[in-house]
């Protein structure tokens, strides 16, 4: 049965109205909660707010390094620390390491360091232990959370305008029939409805194709970071420790770099973050994390004095980057409502922080929905919302770093000596702007025209495969439910992607979802395309990357998904 079929049968939806709607119970999504809440506490009026969140519970799906830098946050909740918010470990020390094959590495001295790179103040968390307090904040100031709810659909007035969002429907069969445990999606109606769903969001996604809202902005560029949290030798770890690194195992000419942060009790988090307009199509950004691990500055964190490994992998994860910056900012108001955070593109990527300008855009979002409620005012242009933006801090941090990224179009050595210029002469404000002309997935090169590569085999100890990281990810899907990765063209995978590209699905993937296999019904040497979407970590990498924008990711049941821990 078609979505309208349903509804025809099972329907009408029931629905809920407030005045404020937010998709997301992320760190952009609460804080705009909050803001809302606070502005109408000071004024003893009563805004209602919820919040759909299509994790389990709020912080379920959130993965970032993460440094975070608390300002945002302390603008938002000035007695974060009396109220106990999880941010423990300071930064104690910054380090940047260029790899160098064959084991070697050069640390830049932190003299010369660009003032995006010092962590000065900065704090060592879990974003989702954060996200997870924000919801606490947001509950107590009487928001309502709906954690298991993703939002599917947006619903429009007939003027065009937003009105609010539908959840997806429940206990529908892979074939599309109900079954037994079927419950209708429910309609929230909302005077506003905010969009918070974090990089490369379902619904934000057709928001700004419908509305057009990129026309004026550059092509959105996306990286996939993938992280794993161990617990290593105390011998090993320096409490408040950052390093990052660049170089090996890359090569010169695309984007990526790692991360290992000592956080308390003896955890690090450690992740690579590669740009996802890289060029072969035999690469798998995967595969290039655990080869980092092996790298001897590297691998001494988790090893004793013996060389063996004696640290312990207690999770991983994987999540698409929105890393356009500024010039890739589409317009982030339309009729009805906002795109926040990660959803619109807010991370700076030079700092490689984003959890910062989530919440000061959701607070600037908070303060033009309640302002526009109050005023009496429904389903227009929250236009106080980027006025806002335009004159922050964040707007002026993110103009600072606009070249960050486009600099390493021309390779690492030439980016990070342009970057240095920029930074450090200019402090930037350089007399010159880079922009991109086109989108991650067109960069791929035919595998004909570049070099397979050799990755080696995972140990179990220091290095692992897909399946096994799934598994301590906690990622579990209802099985029978239609595969929420939809192929436009089904023959397309094989017709173009295997035949010209040589399956990139089955590399870009960090879950193992897409794998080629033998097709019996047609025999012989054929290949199909098998899409194991219950792997999902609801990355987005797939519908970012894929060359002939042929997989389009669509939202599961509620609930669905990873669930981080810690992460």
């Amino acid at each position: 049965m078609t979505p309208d079929e349903i509804i025809q049968q099972y329907g009408p939806r029931e629905a809920m109205e407030y005045d404020v709607v937010i998709v997301g119970a992320g760190p952009a999504g609460l804080s705009a909660a909050i803001r809302i809440k606070q502005l109408a506490a000071e004024k003893g009026q009563d805004v209602s707010v919820v919040v759909l969140e299509k994790g389990s519970e709020p912080g379920a799906h959130i993965l970032s390094g993460a440094v975070m830098d608390p300002k945002a946050l302390t603008e938002l909740i000035p007695d974060w620390k009396e109220k106990g918010a999880p941010l423990n470990q300071l930064v104690t020390d910054d380090a940047y390491v260029f790899l160098h094959e064959g084991g070697g590495g050069t640390r830049v001295p932190n003299l010369f360091l660009p003032p995006f790179a010092h962590n000065h103040g900065n704090y060592i968390v879990s974003l989702g232990n954060v996200v997870r307090w924000l919801a606490q904040q947001a509950e107590e100031l009487g928001v309502e959370i709906f954690p298991g709810f993703a939002a599917a659909e947006v619903l429009y007035n007939e003027d065009g305008s937003v009105k609010g969002v539908a959840t997806g429907n429940m206990g529908i069969g892979k074939d599309g029939q109900p079954t037994e445990n079927f419950q209708l999606g429910m309609e929230l109606l909302g005077k506003y409805t905010l969009f918070a769903e974090g990089s490369r969001g379902h619904l934000g996604r057709r928001l700004i194709e419908r509305f057009k809202l990129d026309a004026d902005s550059d092509p959105q560029s996306y990286a996939i970071g993938i992280k794993e949290l161990w617990e290593i030798d105390p011998s090993r770890h320096t409490p408040g420790f950052v390093m990052h690194s660049a170089g090996w195992p890359m090569d010169e000419h695309t984007y990526g770099g790692a991360f290992l942060y000592h956080a308390e009790d003896n955890k690090v988090y450690c992740g690579y973050v590669i740009g996802l307009n890289y060029k072969n199509p035999y690469m798998s950004p995967f595969e290039e994390f655990q080869r980092w691990k092996t790298h001897p500055r590297v691998k001494w964190y988790f090893t004793d004095d013996n060389g063996q490994v004696n640290a312990k992998r207690l999770s991983y994860g994987a999540r698409a980057i929105t890393a356009g910056g500024v010039l890739a900012l589409p317009k982030t108001v339309f009729p009805g409502g906002a795109l926040l955070g990660c959803d619109a593109g807010f991370l700076n990527v030079s700092r490689i922080k984003g959890s910062h300008a989530a919440i000061k855009t959701g607070a600037l979002a908070g303060g033009a929905a309640y302002e526009a409620v109050t005023a009496g005012r429904q389903h227009d242009e929250l236009s106080a919302y980027p006025d806002a933006f335009q004159h922050s801090w964040l707007a002026a941090e993110l103009h600072k770093d606009r070249n960050f990224k486009n600099w390493f179009k021309k390779g690492l050595t030439t980016g990070t000596l342009m970057n240095g210029l920029d930074q450090m002469v200019f402090r930037g404000h350089a007399p010159w702007t880079l922009h991109r002309a086109e989108p991650d997935h067109v960069q791929l090169k035919p595998a004909a025209e570049c070099q397979p590569i050799a990755y080696p085999k995972p140990d179990g100890q220091l290095t692992f495969d897909r399946l096994s990281s799934v598994f301590i990810s906690n990622t579990s899907h209802e099985e029978n439910q239609p595969a929420h990765l939809t192929l436009k063209d089904p023959t397309v995978p094989v017709n173009i992607n295997l035949a010209k590209f040589a399956g990139p699905e089955s590399r870009y993937c960090p879950a193992g979802v897409y794998e080629f296999v033998p097709d019996e019904a047609k025999g012989g040497s054929a290949q199909r395309l098998q899409i194991n979407a219950a792997n999902c970590v609801h990355c987005k990498t797939c519908d970012i990357k894929d060359p002939t924008q042929n997989i389009v990711w669509v939202t599961p049941e509620g609930g669905g998904g990873p669930n981080y821990s810690g992460m």
